[in-house]
């Protein structure tokens, strides 16, 4: 009959899903880092970097740019004097944990360097100033860090020169320049293999990028949307994107990977000025919305059919969040059934809160459905082979067992002679700011101080200026 028909072809408005009731945690005072310095800068980055072994937070610091690095187990109130990272000569713009090698810290700053660090087991117990590798290549500030999904020793660096550096870190060199931005990179994201690369940038275009050949693939330059963050939805030929529309709302837009012409969905999220981080969970197909300077966190499901996007909840609390770090999925708590762990930072008190996603479940067993097998710790490939061209997804671990065994490769600094770098026909290291006052009086008395520097500061060759900053590019 017609009414049994209808009574058919009728859909709920929400399609049942097992997120449906996932709620954010603040853990318990003690549990809380306390009494640190966070950096003041307002660069749009998360300043935050977090694994299952340690919590890393860039400080406010005089003379040179610094961060801390804690052991996640020991939360509570930090010493003022604890040991800091100390060995860049500018503010530190952006920091990042190697995603193989957990003691392994990649840091970029002002200085014009990108640097390799190894921490301790245990953590810090002096000062670091002298890092595992310093990377120059880039000529102005290096804004952001990214390290390769499966690979472990490539690391891609973005510098305000609007180029994009991929290092090979076991020969401690740049071996690909990626030229094809006319403004500052604000944000970088892979697919899952990291055969792709998606960026934002100030010039208003969102980019698909073939990372090895520095090829476009897609780009889009959308007038009702400037993108401002890009995620890659893992392997679902999606990307994400957050942005402000054209009456400078906030929203967010849906992309497929092979046509960038239009958004698929795009979304309103409300009047709000600051910038919406993106973070997508492949595992759950969660993606987690949160404002800089709120103190909620949307959240919403993700699906390969319409409506493609269905909002589930959202986070509320009254402290605004500077920035957030994400525990990986081997970190997570799976007795608890937390699916997701944010580290905020609330500037105002110095303090570094974990906010847990719990899905609420009644069994005290293993739930297989909400933890498939997940991105472990160990590199699919070496840096050459991914350069050589063969692409590999993660290899898997399965989060039942608790912590897996680490992998057993040993991140090696490589030996280095002082030689130019070369890298699609340009000397990098030819414009590298100097690094040190001594290199800077070298360079001075010998009168080859690069133009815009001289002009930017005035130097009268043949004398060394004190206060001639070692980040010297006009910035």
């Amino acid at each position: 009959s017609p009414s049994l028909l209808h009574q058919m072809s009728w859909r709920p408005t929400y399609r049942s899903s097992k997120f449906r009731n996932v709620y954010g945690k603040v853990a318990n005072r003690e549990h809380c880092f306390d009494g640190i310095p966070i950096t003041k800068n307002v660069h749009d980055n998360h300043f935050c970097a977090v694994n299952a072994k340690f919590l890393a937070i860039v400080t406010e610091s005089a003379g040179g740019g610094s961060f801390i690095v804690i052991p996640v187990s020991q939360a509570g109130r930090i010493d003022p004097h604890h040991p800091k990272v100390c060995g860049h000569q500018g503010n530190v713009l952006d920091i990042k944990w190697n995603p193989f090698f957990e003691n392994i810290i990649a840091s970029c700053s002002e200085d014009s360097s990108v640097r390799v660090w190894e921490i301790p087991e245990g953590g810090l117990r002096r000062n670091m100033t002298e890092a595992m590798m310093e990377l120059y290549g880039h000529s102005r500030r290096v804004g952001l860090i990214e390290w390769h999904p499966t690979s472990s020793g490539i690391l891609f660096s973005a510098g305000y020169d609007y180029k994009i550096l991929i290092w090979n870190l076991e020969i401690g060199e740049p071996v690909k320049m990626i030229d094809c931005h006319s403004d500052v990179i604000v944000c970088m994201s892979f697919n899952t293999d990291g055969s792709l690369l998606a960026t934002s940038c100030k010039d208003k275009k969102l980019r698909v990028i073939e990372p090895r050949s520095g090829r476009v693939l897609q780009h889009a330059s959308c007038k009702n949307h400037r993108v401002n963050r890009v995620v890659f939805l893992g392997n679902m030929k999606r990307l994400l994107t957050t942005g402000v529309s054209r009456w400078n709302t906030r929203q967010i837009a849906l992309w497929d990977q092979e046509d960038l012409s239009m958004p698929m969905v795009e979304e309103e999220i409300d009047g709000l000025s600051g910038l919406l981080f993106p973070f997508y969970d492949a595992d759950t197909h969660m993606l987690y919305l949160a404002g800089k300077g709120d103190g909620n966190i949307r959240y919403y499901e993700i699906t390969t059919e319409k409506p493609y996007l269905q909002y589930l909840m959202e986070f509320r609390s009254p402290a605004p969040q500077k920035g957030l770090g994400v525990m990986p999925k081997h970190g997570l708590d799976v007795t608890a059934c937390e699916v997701f762990r944010f580290y905020k930072l609330v500037t105002l008190k110095g303090l570094i809160e974990p906010i847990s996603m719990i899905v609420p479940r009644r069994s005290e067993t293993y739930q297989e459905d909400i933890y498939p097998m997940t991105a472990g710790t160990e590199p699919a490939l070496s840096a050459n082979d991914w350069l050589s061209g063969i692409n590999r997804d993660p290899v898997l671990m399965s989060l039942k067992k608790g912590y897996q065994k680490p992998n057993q490769l040993v991140f090696k600094a490589p030996v280095k002679e002082k030689k130019g770098v070369v890298v699609n026909g340009i000397d990098l290291l030819e414009n590298v700011p100097p690094r040190t006052e001594n290199e800077v009086y070298y360079i001075i008395t010998r009168n080859t101080l690069l133009p815009p520097i001289a002009e930017h500061h005035q130097c009268i060759p043949g004398v060394l200026t004190p206060h001639l900053p070692c980040h010297a590019m006009p910035l």
